[in-house]
């Protein structure tokens, strides 16, 4: 079972400057080597204290030099908000740069607002998330880049550097409604999701359709999921629920003013019909039980609760997925974090090991 750790660089209510918290992302980062987890991941995001991360292959560059174990990888990159012959040459040059510990994942983006940002059409965002991602990938395999679709024109080009070897098996996507799972299914990636709904639903919705497509077009068994989870893990069971359930929440209603979730937009925006549902299911709901919902699927309590959370988790998908713990989020301080963070490497993955 592998363990990452995914940085998410959030200033929350803009409490931190930006040096305190890219100090604390890069310390985390590090702990992740040091503690045991098997990769570091981050992610990109721009124009907000939403997160700070507007170029994770650069930023993991420099992990690269502070570290010399752990796998890395971007969670994601957001295709369609860069060219993909760059994504695969930087790709290529940050394998070289940590021999070869490189990881891509990929992610279509829902922020209308950064959306906006980029002057790009989200009704575009299938489209160039669907060629972007097979162009890097064939790129990052073959060593070479050409590109003649809809969205992307440039004659043969060599890789240069190529990386170490080809990223078949290294690589990830992240889907939550049907589409995205079989699409990722289609590059031969790894299914990835951030939880935010019941994992009955991701298993429906997601996993399934993910499995049906990958077995209709290979004949070797789908890797398990990367499932990704905010995580407060504390020794004081009390404590631990308590916080973990106001870290959350917080974390929550950060989600659903970034990416507007309560929005009518997603319903008339091509491709992005499916989180149509989730505004839908706010309206019908309203945000305080979403909000709980929200704190039930993701991880908080003793190491042994937690671990038996996870547990659970492999029950109802009926698959011994992989774990992407979030540890710092909302107001959660640095301090906090850390301890949480080593408890969850020290108490909780030896349990899986």
């Amino acid at each position: 079972m592998h363990f990452g750790l995914l940085g998410i660089f959030q200033n929350y209510q803009g409490r931190e400057t930006d040096e305190d918290l890219i100090a604390g992302e890069m310390a985390l980062a590090k702990l992740a080597e040091t503690k045991g987890f098997d990769s570091y991941w981050a992610v990109e995001h721009h124009f907000f204290d939403y997160s700070l991360c507007p170029d994770n292959m650069q930023w993991l560059a420099q992990v690269a030099s502070e570290t010399e174990r752990i796998q890395l990888a971007t969670g994601a990159v957001i295709m369609p908000w860069n060219d993909p012959y760059r994504v695969a040459a930087k790709m290529a040059l940050l394998d070289q740069q940590s021999g070869g510990r490189a990881m891509i994942g990929f992610g279509r983006g829902l922020s209308k607002r950064e959306y906006a940002g980029f002057n790009l059409s989200m009704d575009e965002a299938r489209g160039r998330f669907d060629e972007g991602t097979a162009l890097v990938l064939e790129a990052l395999n073959k060593g070479f880049y050409e590109a003649e679709t809809e969205y992307f024109s440039r004659p043969r080009v060599e890789l240069r550097p190529r990386p170490t070897r080809a990223f078949s098996d290294r690589a990830y996507a992240i889907g939550v409604s049907p589409e995205s799972a079989t699409q990722a299914a289609v590059l031969g990636a790894r299914l990835m999701v951030l939880a935010q709904q019941p994992w009955e639903v991701f298993k429906q919705n997601a996993w399934t359709p993910f499995l049906e497509k990958w077995d209709s077009l290979r004949d070797r068994p789908a890797p398990p999921p990367m499932c990704g989870m905010l995580i407060y893990v504390d020794e004081d069971g009390d404590k631990a629920r308590e916080k973990g359930t106001q870290f959350v929440k917080e974390y929550y209603m950060t989600v659903v003013e970034h990416y507007e979730i309560g929005g009518s937009h997603f319903k008339d925006t091509k491709g992005y019909e499916y989180y149509g549902n989730a505004a839908e299911a706010i309206s019908a709901m309203g945000l305080e039980a979403m909000a709980d919902m929200y704190a039930s699927v993701n991880v908080f309590g003793t190491p042994a609760e937690v671990a038996e959370q996870l547990r659970d988790q492999k029950a109802i998908l009926g698959a011994d997925h992989d774990v992407l713990a979030m540890v710092k989020y909302g107001s959660l301080s640095q301090e906090e974090a850390v301890k949480s963070a080593s408890l969850f490497a020290e108490k909780v993955i030896p349990a899986f090991r």
